[in-house]
């Protein structure tokens, strides 16, 4: 049962960097045994307020109250220690290190200089128990545990600092559906335990069933709160946006053309195995299947980031194996599900990374025009609405969601025959989703073509033309969206029909 009195209260909170002001007057509260969904548009505030709670940075304006007491945390470290914590999306551990020297990291305890290894192991155990998981070894390797197991090492590693409220920043967003069902009875029971939870997501889904009430942020200001049985998905995307969404979906009629992209007996080194596909112009080929099946390596076989055991690919006329860079001279662009690592250059610009596939554009004699550069990047930004102070400023500095927009707009401009898309709206908001799905509609009207990799099946029915459903690397005939139906695709995606 949810206490009366709020655990946390952050009243009137403010922040500026230079000209730009993230947080404006915001308020927001969680009791004990209560989860609070914070949501809101990519750029919102909802990071800034979390990191302004995680002592990241300290607020301008407002007051924070934690169990009635003045609560101002100078690090977050001390933040934790005072029984805040953040499991992020993109989870901090150190993978080569044990479970148990994770939980205790930055805490060790030590005697004379020697760490207490029997201290430690008890303190992660002990950790783990509150959680109701007494069959984790402690002393396992992060880095040999699934990604769902890490996630359970994260939160376990906030219960050894006896932690009172715990933050999921967009949790499930690389995790398999059955990985989510265990994140959620964990979240009840941490909510039947007095637990504080405040879960931000994009996914009105998840929200309608996880949490108790909700806070809404946009442009900075918190706009509304309330139970989240009292209002609909509608509403709350319309609460977010500012503006009714009527229809996330394009319907437009595409007609096909000739073979743009044509798979015969495609074998990677493990996955995919022995794939036949054919993609053609005016038209979008969804991929479905659940995390590890191998539809990433299927996209990463085809634009040549990984090695061909056997088989061929035809992109057009040309046939054979190729380099990344050769696909994009060929017309076949992608963007990665892992864009900080492989889908952008972080630490440069949106105007180098939205340019750089075909720099001779921007320049002659070897030499390139940062003005020409930023000017092509302007005109993306405007068009996709692209959350950054100017088109210099570092990718790094930006949101998740509007990091991906700016690897969907290196595409654009590089105006590419062929989009491999891996899961493109993972941690976007509900009206960039919706301008992405518009984006690949007017494509393909344009005679492109489009595949689609995606864990979330209400999209690729709303997105696609066909459908194929890979299952541990091997991939199902591509079959009209008006012939399947989601109960088809899940059972695809198990194997127990294919």
């Amino acid at each position: 049962m949810n206490s009366i009195e709020p655990r946390l209260e952050m009243t009137g909170i403010s922040k500026r960097f230079d000209q730009t002001l993230a947080l404006d007057n915001v308020n927001l509260s969680v009791s004990a045994g209560e989860v609070l969904a914070l949501m809101g548009e990519n750029g919102a505030g909802k990071s800034t307020l979390m990191k302004v709670l995680s002592g990241v940075f300290p607020p301008d304006n407002g007051t924070i109250l934690l169990d009635k007491k003045k609560y101002c945390p100078t690090s977050p470290l001390e933040a934790r220690k005072r029984g805040i914590a953040m499991i992020y999306q993109e989870l901090s551990l150190a993978p080569h290190l044990s479970i148990e020297d994770n939980i205790s990291l930055g805490d060790e305890p030590t005697s004379w200089g020697l760490v207490r290894r029997q201290t430690m192991r008890k303190t992660a155990k002990d950790a783990l128990k509150l959680m109701g998981h007494f069959e984790i070894d402690p002393r396992r390797r992060v880095d040999t545990l699934s990604v769902g197991m890490q996630q359970i090492v994260e939160i376990a590693r906030a219960m050894a600092f006896g932690c009172k409220v715990l933050v999921f920043d967009e949790p499930t967003s690389s995790l398999s559906q059955e990985d989510v069902k265990r994140l959620f009875t964990l979240i009840r029971h941490l909510r039947s335990s007095a637990h504080s939870i405040i879960y931000i997501s994009h996914f009105i889904e998840e929200v309608k069933e996880i949490a108790d009430r909700f806070t809404v942020l946009r442009d900075g200001k918190s706009v509304a709160s309330g139970n989240i049985r009292d209002v609909s998905k509608e509403q709350i995307a319309t609460l977010m946006v500012g503006r009714d969404i009527s229809e996330l979906y394009p319907h437009s009629t595409h007609t096909s053309s000739d073979v743009l992209l044509e798979l015969d007996g495609l074998n990677g080194i493990e996955k995919p195995k022995n794939a036949n596909f054919t993609l053609r112009r005016g038209e979008v080929v969804g991929i479905a299947g659940l995390v590890g099946s191998g539809r990433t390596e299927f996209a990463r076989t085809i634009f040549g980031l990984d090695p061909i055991a056997s088989g061929n690919i035809r992109v057009g006329t040309l046939k054979g194996t190729a380099t990344p860079q050769s696909r994009w001279r060929q017309g076949v662009g992608m963007v990665s599900e892992n864009r900080k690592s492989e889908g952008l250059a972080i630490s440069l610009t949106v105007a180098d990374n939205i340019t750089l596939p075909n720099l001779t554009k921007y320049g002659r004699f070897g030499f390139v025009s940062p003005k020409a550069m930023n000017q092509a990047s302007s005109e993306w930004i405007r068009r996709l609405e692209i959350k950054t102070r100017t088109p210099v400023q570092q990718v790094i500095d930006l949101s998740g969601g509007n990091q991906q927009k700016v690897a969907i707009a290196r595409l654009l401009e590089s105006d590419v025959d062929l989009l491999l898309l891996d899961e493109p709206t993972r941690g976007i908001d509900v009206a960039s989703k919706a301008m992405i799905y518009d984006i690949i509609d007017k494509l393909v009207l344009k005679n492109k073509a489009i595949l689609f990799i995606s864990s979330y099946l209400p999209e690729l029915f709303g997105v696609c033309d066909r459908i194929a459903v890979m299952c541990r690397g091997r991939l199902g005939q591509a079959c009209p969206v008006s012939e399947l139906s989601e109960h088809d695709v899940m059972l695809a995606a198990t194997g127990a029909s294919i």
